[in-house]
């Protein structure tokens, strides 16, 4: 299982700060996600960055074997 935590409007668009979610990609956790949460969610999610055991920028595809968490983080702003 992969511990996924929702910050800001991602936590706020699923109703939990975190879950847990079994995949075996990106695509598939997001799917997962899309797929509990609603499109809300989804609208949100596309904003998102996901960040895959603290590493940023990858495909949909990449294999999330023995990946220990995910964190889903939308844009921030602040000054």
């Amino acid at each position: 299982m992969i511990l996924v935590r929702l910050f800001a409007a991602a936590e706020s668009a699923a109703g939990t700060g975190t879950e847990e979610v079994e995949a075996a990609t990106l695509g598939e956790l997001k799917a997962i996600l899309v797929a509990r949460h609603g499109e809300g969610f989804e609208a949100v999610l596309g904003r998102c960055s996901m960040l895959v055991d603290g590493r940023a920028g990858l495909p949909d595809d990449h294999d999330l074997t023995g990946v220990q968490g995910v964190d889903v983080l939308p844009p921030f702003a602040g000054g």
